[in-house]
């Protein structure tokens, strides 16, 4: 391909309104271009990047036995009232209504494809014989983000590699689960991503049953926990929390409780600001309905409630915040002003054993404007249950290993996940067993971000010039460069190499523009062109200047065996990545 034949519009300057390395870069470069806000057309550079990441994903997914198949990106919204998703998806899920001869029929652009590939499969599985099943697709997805941002890692619409298992038992369930795990392992390793994979929030099944995959990055809108030394690495919804003794210092004397008016004061910010206490002196009371009863949950003030946490601990079926006419019914307060100390209800009271240590903390006092300063366990208040209901925060102690966790922000581009029968049981996905009984498939669901794929790399392999792609990701793997596109030998020399290389199977772009050597090479270092071929005055000495885009220095090469060099040494950087990896490292 020559460069003057196709389209890379590369910019000098930021774009307005990119923030992060990825979105800048993949601008300048010429690989998107933005349409509207959450929505990027990809330009033919970035259009390559995709296709190539999207090969590798389709060949693992082909070695770990998926059959891809292709769903239709608009379904009918009836699908997702049965599994009443119409309102957990809220305002992300666009809907539209097609009037067709008089009729209107609501429909939906998916978001996910559990709902289809689930009315599918019931269509066409009927018997324990058919299974287990692995299916895929490679399809645009749909949300409707209310805060879309950094160019295509947060988009309204998105590549996605969604598969989805069928099975008559947990066995064959975790035996392709761990199948998924595997593949998704290979599969960010060929594409050079920095992947950590992470214990995630588990599906209806419990136990070990969900993993994202994690790139980490200080621009990542999720925060993972993290042990340095086990690597124990979860998502903060999931974490864990190792067992720590909690016991309230003995020389601390306690004070006597008083009410403090507190007026406007109904967030921990507030409160801390009015009353001149750290987020650390303060108990929060959070009132929650628990399988329909009202439970006050206490956490530490700079601590947040998990309620994945608060459900396992009181093996309740469903948990959510209580409405302001509940919270007013059991405290005798408004919203902002609840406490442990004199609540209107009898009701269950659930703390963080954190709660056990501290002395003489600023509480809600169950009425308007007022808060409690000086409140005591047991003297004031008393709690029914101690469990870890909180999100873990850096300094708590690993749960395997005792140490230490430390935070730190990423990119989900994967995730793996046991459904159970969720969607099989609202959509009838039945089979008759060996017995001739119906029974409810069990299922699996497995996504990855493709796109995020891209965005990802971009955004953790680039350097003050631009992005550094890996072989395997590279628009082109090498971009044969002239220094002086008027010189016939010059050229037809670049001509040469390029065809050699074409015709050994490598991406070459051939740089035939008549600019200045530093455009070209600042150009070639902006996109990231894994190697770079320039032909200038070694060319009397029949010699040619070959740079690896990580390396500081270039090398010469002699013409005669450019080709030949390059194509093996390519080949093997594309399936080990080596040399990638190691300029990584250092």
């Amino acid at each position: 391909m020559k460069w003057s034949q196709t389209l890379i519009p590369t910019m000098k300057e930021i774009p307005n309104g990119a923030e992060i390395p990825s979105h800048i870069f993949m601008l300048r470069a010429g690989m998107i271009s933005q349409v509207m806000a959450g929505a990027y057309a990809y330009l033919p550079l970035g259009w390559r990047c995709l296709h190539k990441a999207t090969k590798i994903v389709r060949d693992e997914m082909d070695k770990a036995g998926g059959v891809e198949l292709f769903m239709t990106a608009l379904c009918p919204q009836s699908l997702y009232e049965q599994t009443n998703r119409v309102e957990a998806f809220g305002n992300v899920l666009i809907k539209t209504v097609l009037n067709r001869g008089g009729t209107k029929t609501p429909v939906v652009f998916c978001p996910t494809h559990e709902e289809e590939i689930t009315s599918l499969v019931s269509q066409y599985v009927s018997s324990y014989r058919q299974l287990p099943l692995l299916l895929y697709q490679i399809q645009t997805k749909f949300r409707n983000e209310e805060r879309p941002k950094f160019g295509v890692l947060r988009t309204s619409e998105f590549l996605m590699k969604d598969a989805y298992s069928f099975h008559t038992d947990l066995e064959t369930l975790d035996a392709t689960y761990k199948k998924m795990y595997d593949a998704y392992c290979k599969i960010f390793t060929r594409c050079g991503v920095p992947f950590l994979p992470v214990e995630a929030e588990s599906g209806p099944i419990g136990g070990d049953g969900s993993h994202e995959f994690m790139i980490p990055s200080e621009n990542g809108e999720d925060d993972v926990v993290y042990c340095p030394k086990c690597k124990y690495a979860a998502n903060v919804e999931k974490a864990e929390i190792g067992e720590t003794e909690h016991v309230r210092p003995a020389d601390v004397a306690l004070k006597d409780l008083t009410a403090l008016d507190t007026p406007g004061a109904h967030t921990i910010e507030q409160v801390c600001a009015f009353l001149k206490a750290k987020p650390r002196k303060v108990v929060k009371t959070l009132i929650y309905m628990v399988d329909g009863a009202p439970v006050a949950v206490l956490v530490r003030g700079d601590c947040d409630v998990n309620e994945n946490k608060l459900r396992r601990l009181l093996k309740a079926e469903k948990v959510e915040l209580a409405d302001e006419a509940t919270i007013e019914r059991v405290t005798g307060a408004p919203v902002g002003f609840a406490g442990p100390v004199g609540l209107k209800e009898k009701i269950k009271i659930v703390a963080d054993p954190t709660v056990k240590e501290l002395v003489n903390v600023v509480v809600g006092a169950n009425q308007a404007e007022k808060h409690y300063v000086n409140a005591n366990l047991d003297r004031d208040f008393t709690v029914d249950l101690f469990g870890d209901v909180r999100n873990a925060v850096v300094g708590d102690a690993c749960p395997r290993c005792g140490e230490p966790l430390t935070m730190q922000n990423a990119i989900e581009v994967g995730h793996v996940f046991k459904l159970g029968t969720k969607y099989t049981e609202a959509l009838n996905g039945k089979y008759l067993d060996e017995s001739g009984a119906l029974q409810t498939i069990i299922m699996g669901c497995y996504g990855i971000g493709v796109s995020r794929i891209v965005a990802g790399l971009a955004e953790t392999s680039h350097d003050e010039h631009g992005i550094i792609w890996p072989v395997a990701l590279a628009p082109y793997e090498v971009c044969v460069c002239p220094v002086k596109a008027s010189d016939p030998a010059a050229m037809e020399a670049a001509e040469k190499i390029a065809a050699g290389l074409e015709a050994a199977g490598v991406d070459v772009i051939l740089d035939d523009r008549d600019e200045r050597p530093g455009v070209k090479f600042k150009d070639a270092d902006l996109i990231g062109f894994p190697v770079r071929v320039t032909i200038g005055k070694g060319l009397a000495n029949g010699e040619v200047e070959v740079k690896w885009r990580w390396d500081a220095d270039s090398t010469l090469v002699k013409v005669d065996g450019v080709v030949e060099t390059l194509a093996a040494q390519l080949k093997e950087e594309r399936e080990t990545a080596a040399r990638f990896y190691a300029a990584k490292k250092n």
